[in-house]
Formats: C-alpha cells, structure tokens, sequence
C-alpha cells in the first residue's frame, strides 16, 4: 500500500505544474520594545513562499524612520522601507498569517514602493504614519479590517491583536 502510495504521488507532481503547488503567505508582525531600551515597538510583515511562475518570495517590509526617537515626537521626520534580519524576526510575534495571491502579492510590492518613494523627505509622523499605519494599509489590501484607533497607534502588539479580534476569520489568538 505504502509503494502504491509512494508512486501515485510520484506521478502526480509529475503531472501536475509546480504552479499549482505555488502559494505565498503574508504574516503580521510584532516586536514588544521599549522606548529606552534601543529598540522601539515596531509592527512589520513578513512575505514567504513561491509565486505561479516559481520564483521564490522571502521579504518583509516595515515602516520606519532613521531619524531620533526625540525628533519623531517633534513632528515630521525622514521614513524609511526596514527590511529586517532572520534574527531579529526571530525574536518577534507572529500573530496571524493569510494565503495571497500572485495580484496580492504585486498589489504589496507596489504599496511598499509606494511609501519608499512618497514624495518628501519627511513623511514619517509617529502618531498619523508610522510602521503600524503601513501594516494596516497592507492588512487592507488583503480585505482584513484594520482600523487604527489613537489609544493604539504605538502599540503594535495591542495593535495586532485588535486586528485578531476584527477578524475572527483568521481564527488567530491574541498574543499576551
């Protein structure tokens, strides 16, 4: 039976195109931080899989700002596209992730482009367009309900499990 077995699956992805094994996953994102210790609360998304046409897809994008936390809470400051190592993701909450599609996919690229290249040096405003702002704008684009209450714009955890709760569809936890 095991043999049978072994060769039916054998023939099958020899038959079937890879393309129809292809799929990327977007996940979201948290890191707790603190505000004194170096490394601030930060929400980002993770991109990992293969597209229709077999190219492989290992990215993740944030929102950010190279700029001081000190000069952040004084207005406008220069945003930046962070793209984050292994080890640092390692170390953060994944709270849910969805399947894309390859227009998903392009759709995300694009918007990633598009927050890189705004027009303006300093378009980074801790309180109106910061890392979460951009994770939700994402989420958007995948059809999750992402609001972005005040009380919770520099909480990226909080944040994120406020999406769990919006979407219960994803039948993800909340992270404690």
């Amino acid at each position: 039976m095991n043999r049978f077995l072994a060769v039916f699956l054998f023939l099958l992805t020899a038959v079937l195109p890879t393309a129809a094994f292809a799929q990327v996953t977007l996940a979201f994102h948290s890191f707790n931080g603190t505000y004194l210790g170096g490394r601030y609360p930060h929400a980002f998304i993770v991109l990992d899989g293969t597209l229709a046409n077999g190219t492989r897809v290992h990215e993740n994008y944030g929102y950010s700002t190279s700029a001081s936390a000190l000069s952040a809470l004084s207005g406008p400051v220069p945003g930046v596209i962070q793209v984050e190592k292994e080890k640092y993701i390692a170390s953060t909450n994944r709270h849910f992730a969805v399947p894309i599609s390859d227009a998903q996919y392009r759709e995300i690229v694009a918007e990633v482009n598009a927050w890189k290249d705004a027009p303006g040096q300093k378009r980074y405003l801790l309180d109106q367009r910061n890392c979460i702002h951009f994770v939700a704008r994402i989420a958007q684009l995948v059809g999750l309900k992402a609001d972005v209450p005040q009380k919770l714009v520099r909480r990226p955890k909080l944040w994120l499990n406020l999406v769990t709760r919006l979407n219960p569809q994803l039948g993800a936890r909340e992270i404690k």
